[in-house]
C-alpha cells in the first residue's frame, strides 16, 4: 500500500522569530546601557544617540529607494545599527562626524554589499574603526563637563604613564570616561541576560571570548601576571562586554556551527590580548572583531558537522 507524503519547499524548519522581533529584542536590550549613558554624559549623548539612529534609518531609505529597491527600514536592522555607532563614540563627536560614520555603515560596509545578510563584517564596528583613523583625535577625547583625564583603560595599559586608578566598583557601574555605551558593565549584562533568555543569541561566543582574554591577562600580562583585580578591571574597563554579547554575536558576521562559535571566540580573546597589551591604543575589541568577522568562513569551512550518513571518502590506493 502506497503513502502519499506531501513535500513542500524549504525552509522546513520554521520560528516565530523575524528580522523585525530579533532587532526589537536588539533595541530593547541596549536601553539600559543607552539609558545609563545619557544619565553619565548628559545632553550630548541623548543627541548623538537620536543623531545615530536617525541617519542610519534615512541612509538605508534613501538608498533603497534611489536604487529602485525594497525599503527595509521597517526591520530595525539599519535602528541597531545606530544606536550602537552612537554608543561607541565619545560624546564630545562632532555630529558631522559621527553622521560620516553612520553613511559609511550603512552605505559602503552593508548596501554595496547586498544589504542586510551579505555584509561580511559588523557595519556599527566597521564604522567605528573608520572614525579612529578618520578622527583619531576626536575619537579619543573623552573630556567633558563631567569627566576629565585619561579612560580607565589607558591608565591600565602596560607602559603608560600613572595615573589616578579607578576602583572596580566604579567600573563595574560606569561612572567614569569612556564612549558613550561601554562604561556602565551592570546595564550591559543586564541587556546580555534579556538577550539570552530571549534565546537571541548564544551563550557560546561571549563565554569563549571573555575567558579566553581572561586568562591570558591574568597568565601573560606584562607585569600583572597572576593579578586577579588587574584582570578584573581589565574585562570590566573597556568595550569588551559590550563587544562580547552584542557585535561579536552578529548573526551575518558570527559563525552558526556551535565549534565556530567557540573558535571564533577563542580567536577574539587572543586578538584582544595582544592588540590591549602590545598594540598602540588601549583598547582592542573593536578591530578583533573586525579581524575575526574576516576569518569566519574559514571557521565555518574547518568546522562544518559531517551530514548524517554521510562518509568520508575513501582514501585512494597508492
Amino acid at each position: 500500500m502506497s503513502e502519499l507524503f506531501n513535500v513542500s519547499a524549504n525552509p522546513h524548519v520554521r520560528s516565530k522569530d523575524t528580522t523585525q522581533t530579533i532587532m526589537r529584542d536588539v533595541l530593547i536590550a541596549l536601553t539600559p546601557a543607552s539609558i545609563f549613558g545619557i544619565y553619565n554624559f548628559g545632553v550630548d549623548a541623548l543627541i548623538r544617540i537620536i543623531v545615530g539612529i536617525a541617519a542610519c534609518v534615512a541612509c538605508e531609505a534613501l538608498y533603497e529607494y534611489f536604487m529602485h529597491r525594497k525599503i527595509t527600514v521597517s526591520d530595525l536592522s539599519a535602528a541597531v545599527t545606530g544606536l550602537l555607532i552612537a554608543l561607541n563614540i565619545p560624546s564630545t563627536l562632532n555630529v558631522g562626524f559621527e553622521i560620516v560614520g553612520c553613511v559609511f555603515a550603512i552605505i559602503i560596509v552593508k548596501q554595496l554589499f547586498g544589504g542586510l545578510g551579505q555584509n561580511f563584517m559588523n557595519p556599527a564596528l566597521a564604522a567605528r574603526c573608520f572614525l579612529l583613523i578618520a578622527f583619531t583625535g576626536p575619537m579619543t577625547n573623552f573630556v567633558t563637563d563631567t569627566f576629565s583625564g585619561a579612560t580607565p583603560l589607558a591608565v591600565l595599559k602596560p607602559g603608560a604613564e600613572p595615573g589616578e586608578a579607578t576602583s572596580l566598583l566604579t567600573l563595574f557601574i560606569g561612572n567614569h570616561a569612556g564612549v558613550i555605551g561601554e562604561t556602565s558593565v551592570v546595564c550591559l549584562l543586564i541587556g546580555a541576560v534579556y538577550l539570552l533568555v530571549r534565546r537571541v543569541i548564544s551563550l557560546r561566543i561571549p563565554a569563549a571570548y571573555i575567558l579566553t582574554f581572561a586568562v591570558l591577562i591574568f597568565l601573560l600580562a606584562p607585569g600583572h601576571q597572576f593579578d586577579a583585580m588587574y584582570m578584573l578591571k581589565e574585562i570590566c574597563g573597556g568595550g569588551l562586554i559590550l563587544g562580547a554579547f552584542f557585535m561579536a554575536t552578529d548573526y551575518v558576521t558570527s559563525p552558526i556551527t556551535p565549534n565556530g562559535k567557540i573558535i571564533f571566540g577563542v580567536i577574539l580573546g587572543f586578538l584582544t590580548f595582544l592588540f590591549r597589551m602590545y598594540g598602540g591604543s588601549a583598547e582592542g575589541v573593536s578591530y578583533a572583531i573586525i579581524f575575526s568577522n574576516i576569518l569566519v568562513p574559514l571557521i565555518e569551512k574547518v568546522t562544518v558537522p559531517k551530514s548524517f550518513g554521510k562518509k568520508k571518502p575513501a582514501k585512494e590506493a597508492k
